[in-house]
């Protein structure tokens, strides 16, 4: 049975304490994303004063993600046996301190060292927060709060740009890595206080919120999904082969199965994308579109603008309007990314055309995001998903562990932002066919 802190509340109370949690999952993840996203900010100012070429401090971003994806998958391990509390909690502490050591790096070497330190403590988060909503959340709401998860990774690089370059003007860019440490040590001790494992340990939740999480389950661990079967779908259930399928309820059968594989490999490419965006996007319009340190931090922040709208929209609509069918956003994410890569190329130099450009690539991009996450929650059980998290999340940051170098390369090999642009519209026309091979769980 499990232990709550406290008596439970009455049954007469009904709570909604679920989105109380969903709001903290969303600050965490700001500040996770506000740590690993500000180095694209102060790259610029770095290259200028360790003397470095593109590809290397494009190594510098990715070691990161190195280091992020070697944690995801022992991570995903010891929650599903040990619980997500305790670990989120050392892993929002943990990446506030590798922030904090960023700013008193004196090398090259110390940054990327500090950097995939900083990407080995970070990685159990996202799985923590992934699952934390897996078990929180009824399968019908699954996809929306994902969605709202998803969200905090396009509304902490809206403020990281125009904060961190006035920071760095100011003051140098040390400061940003200092003053961006700060509130994740607060942030550490309020998730370890207010956020249990699972919603029974809570003593803040009624047993009629729980009955309304649980829906879901009462009927045994059959498929989760639960689609919305209708006439008006048959077409679309035919075009992303909607079939009937098992959760996986042990974890060696994740490592087999071709649906989280496949989820693996496409987000892979998509992340691509994303990463080497955020990663480079601040130097391309400095260096390429002529823009200035001050005028880069607001521009800069365009595809995370139409990112947080696209988040939070394709969650709804995966969950509300598609009847909880995952593949419909994520194809549509892909074949738009080809398209907006295609706009870049040909994209005019003023400021009004490069913020709407760029405003849509952040839309486009992440109006499938959610799907990537909450598809893998139909496909396992809730014991195995955290195991589950960490691979599909595995492959995406494997995806931010390559793109930012082999941007880099390009440039230094190319001189121009074309050829880059060229490499992410490959990326998510690959991961499209990734996508459209998946089955879509009944």
């Amino acid at each position: 049975m499990l232990k709550t802190d406290a008596v439970p509340l009455t049954q007469s109370r009904q709570t909604r304490y679920r989105f109380i949690v969903l709001a903290l999952i969303f600050i965490v993840y700001a500040v996770n994303y506000a740590d690993r996203t500000n180095i694209g900010a102060v790259l610029p100012f770095i290259i200028e004063e360790f003397h470095i070429n593109n590809f290397e401090a494009g190594a510098i971003a990715s070691m990161f993600f190195l280091g992020y994806a070697i944690s995801q998958i022992p991570a995903g391990f010891f929650m599903a046996k040990k619980g997500i509390r305790g670990v989120v909690a050392l892993s929002i502490f943990g990446f506030s301190f590798f922030t904090w050591l960023m700013g008193t790096a004196s090398s090259v070497l110390a940054l990327k060292w500090i950097r995939l330190g900083l990407g080995l403590s970070e990685g159990p988060c996202p799985v923590g927060l992934a699952s934390t909503i897996n078990n929180w959340f009824p399968a019908k709401e699954k996809a929306t709060a994902t969605g709202v998860f998803i969200a905090a990774t396009m509304f902490a690089p809206i403020i990281v740009p125009p904060l961190a370059v006035w920071i760095a003007l100011d003051y140098g860019w040390r400061w940003v890595f200092f003053s961006f440490a700060i509130p994740g040590m607060f942030i550490a001790v309020a998730w370890y206080l207010l956020v249990k494992t699972r919603p029974e340990e809570s003593r803040f939740v009624s047993q009629g919120e729980l009955d309304i999480i649980h829906a879901d389950n009462q009927q045994g661990n059959q498929a989760r999904t639960n689609l919305v079967m209708h006439p008006k779908f048959a077409l679309l259930d035919r075009l992303i082969r909607v079939k009937k399928l098992e959760p996986i309820s042990r974890a060696k059968d994740l490592f087999k199965s071709k649906n989280i594989i496949g989820d693996f490999l496409a987000y892979f490419m998509m992340v691509s994308v994303l990463y080497g965006l955020l990663t480079w996007i601040p130097l391309y319009l400095v260096q390429e579109k002529g823009f200035t340190f001050l005028n880069m931090g607001f521009v800069a922040t365009m595809p995370c603008l139409g990112g947080l709208i696209g988040a939070i929209g394709g969650g709804y609509i995966s969950d509300k309007l598609l009847g909880k069918r995952r593949k419909p956003t994520m194809m549509f994410t892909a074949i738009t990314t080809v398209i907006m890569m295609l706009v870049m190329l040909r994209i005019s130099g003023d400021t009004f055309t490069i913020c709407l450009g760029l405003f849509f690539v952040g839309l486009c991009l992440n109006i499938g995001w959610p799907a990537f996450t909450a598809y893998g929650m139909a496909v396992a059980d809730s014991k195995t998903y955290p195991i589950a998290a960490s691979i599909i999340n595995s492959g995406g940051n494997l995806g931010g562990f390559v793109s930012p170098m082999v941007a880099g390369f390009l440039l230094d090999k190319t001189g121009s932002f074309n050829a880059v642009f060229t490499y992410f519209g490959i990326c998510a026309a690959i991961g499209l066919v990734l996508i459209c091979l998946l089955d879509e769980p009944e």
